[in-house]
């Protein structure tokens, strides 16, 4: 039976392929950082890593790392209810709790785990899930596990979220889903006129942080807090894998019977081991950290300021924007991906995102800007836009 199989998986990669839509990974051999260096041997700076605050390969992350190992071992070797907890795990979601403002937190293995658990055990097919149209793929997917009636409305258009509460209105319980920022655009998704129609309609609100905690708002603090909202939303889920250190690790944070049911009947929580100590203790570092000083979020926020302006002067499309992501619009799959071949070979290390990824005649170029750049390593990078963005016609 393989050998048909094989043959029907090969023709559909060969595809693929010649759609000039297939994903070559790159294999980096130093730490995350601004710099990075490939097996190839070359070095180039990194525009397309989550590592908002710089803080992949931070001395004081490591320590705390390093520290957990010696007290609290490698790993958990089971599930929480079992044997999976530690002063660590307890210390971290109290500490993500305070961060966001809310009443209770509970930890998964990744952020895709935490949307993956967070809707079955909540809503039934009495209840409603209306979905902004751009949400990350571990929301549909949390969605598609539950029971719940399903509406989509089209991303941060608050006129079609309107119609789509008003046609749930039949529906015991009500909650809006939304990406804080939308990955790959990179804009900010309307709290205030949601939480104003949620209010209206009698429903619940969750955010996934994922893309803005530690990004969006003065100090960080996500969506609740460039709104001034905090506490406003019942469910925020987000990850420990972007600003918050960069390793792995996701969280559901909100409302302490919500965080107690999700305890008892969230399946990626009662069937994975807990993340491990170290990463645990690295998790508490940066909490700490960003509570203390507002340093990374500011330069952060300084360093997409200046790079947006500068593309856009020399005539990039950029999509709006009001976080880290910088989408630099070309349209054209196959595009997309020469333009980043070229960037590679002038040190810059950037990908190009195309179908599936984004919607077809949607190609384009992620720039993710990171506390960890220098004013120097923006304009290297803007330098080599400039060429190649000529070089193929893109810009004049």
């Amino acid at each position: 039976m393989y050998n048909n199989y094989q043959n029907h998986l090969t023709s559909q990669l060969n595809e693929i392929k010649e759609a000039g839509l297939y994903k070559n990974e790159r294999i980096i051999i130093s730490p995350q950082g601004a710099e990075i260096k490939l097996n190839t041997g070359q070095k180039v700076l990194n525009f397309c890593a989550n590592n908002y605050l710089g803080l992949s390969n931070n001395p004081e992350l490591i320590k705390a790392a390093k520290k957990s190992l010696d007290d609290h071992g490698y790993g958990m070797s089971s599930v929480r209810f079992i044997c999976g907890t530690t002063d660590l795990h307890k210390a971290l979601e109290k500490k993500i709790a305070d961060f966001f403002g809310t009443e209770d937190t509970i930890l998964y293995a990744a952020c895709f785990d935490a949307n993956g658990g967070v809707f079955e055990p909540l809503f039934s097919s009495e209840d409603a899930i209306i979905s902004d149209a751009l949400n990350h793929a571990s929301i549909i997917d949390g969605v598609r596990l539950c029971k719940a009636q399903r509406f989509r409305y089209e991303n941060a258009d608050m006129r079609d979220l309107e119609i789509q509460l008003q046609a749930s209105q039949g529906q015991r319980f009500r909650l809006i889903v939304t990406d804080g920022v939308f990955s790959m655009d990179g804009n900010v998704t309307p709290l205030d006129k949601i939480v104003s129609l949620a209010e209206k309609y009698n429903a619940m609100i969750m955010i996934d942080e994922s893309h803005s905690a530690g990004v969006v708002g003065k100090t960080g603090r996500g969506v609740t807090e460039l709104f001034n909202l905090k506490g406003k939303v019942e469910i925020i889920t987000g990850t420990l894998g972007k600003a918050f250190g960069g390793a792995i690790g996701g969280f559901t944070t909100g409302k302490i019977e919500i965080i107690e049911m999700l305890r008892q009947r969230s399946r990626p929580y009662l069937f994975s081991n807990s993340i491990p100590p170290m990463v645990a203790a690295a998790g508490i570092q940066v909490i700490d950290m960003m509570t203390e000083t507002n340093e990374l979020q500011d330069k952060l926020h300084r360093n997409a300021e200046y790079f947006i302006e500068k593309m856009t002067r020399i005539g990039f499309d950029i999509k709006p924007t009001k976080s880290a992501i910088c989408a630099v619009m070309l349209y054209d799959a196959r595009l997309s991906q020469e333009f980043a071949a070229k960037l590679l070979k002038e040190g810059i290390y950037v990908i190009g995102f195309y179908f599936p990824v984004v919607p077809k005649d949607q190609a384009r170029i992620r720039v993710q800007l990171s506390a960890a750049h220098e004013t120097e390593h923006l304009d290297k990078a803007i330098k080599a836009f400039d060429k190649v963005g000529k070089e193929l016609g893109v810009i004049k």
